[in-house]
């Protein structure tokens, strides 16, 4: 079971990389940025996501651009055994904080944190981005800085209030 797992997890990977590749001088060539590339299994279904942002926000028509422009270089290729739905999309307002560009962006923005497993009997906190190097990420709470360990964190991405 385990061994299954690892390979299933390498496979991921390896599609998400091979996609960025060819995903990437499309997303240059009309002055998009690339937020992330995923290949998730929900329910009975794969999907192959592909999230893309650009200055002043994505619309429906520079998702399908991308889409099509995809789906083709993806059949033509042809790298990815199972039958999945590709979907591209902006990233919308609980878009994860992944790269350094993402924190760098968001210092001084409030953010929601989900661990793995509880701190001090919690597994959620929210606070300002106070700073983030490779290894911790600073929030200040209640004007108390709060440091959490990259491994700790299940999900990083900016709080939002309805």
């Amino acid at each position: 079971m385990c061994d299954r797992m690892v390979i299933r997890m390498a496979k991921r990977e390896e599609y998400e990389k091979k996609t960025e590749t060819l995903v990437l001088p499309l997303i240059e060539k009309n002055h998009f940025e690339l937020v992330d590339v995923e290949y998730v299994k929900e329910g009975s279904n794969w999907y192959l996501r592909v999230y893309i942002d650009k200055e002043g926000g994505i619309n429906v028509d520079d998702c399908e651009l991308i889409s099509r422009a995809l789906s083709d270089l993806l059949d033509e290729h042809d790298f990815i055994d199972e039958a999945y739905v590709l979907e591209v999309s902006s990233p919308g307002l609980g878009r994860p904080l992944k790269k350094d560009k993402d924190f760098q962006r968001s210092i001084g923005e409030e953010v929601e944190i989900k661990l793995y497993k509880p701190k001090d009997g919690s597994k959620d906190y929210r606070g300002i981005l106070k700073s983030y190097d490779r290894n911790s990420i600073v929030i200040e709470e209640d004007g108390v800085d709060e440091v959490f360990l990259r491994s700790e964190i299940a999900l990083i991405r900016l709080a939002f209030d309805f």
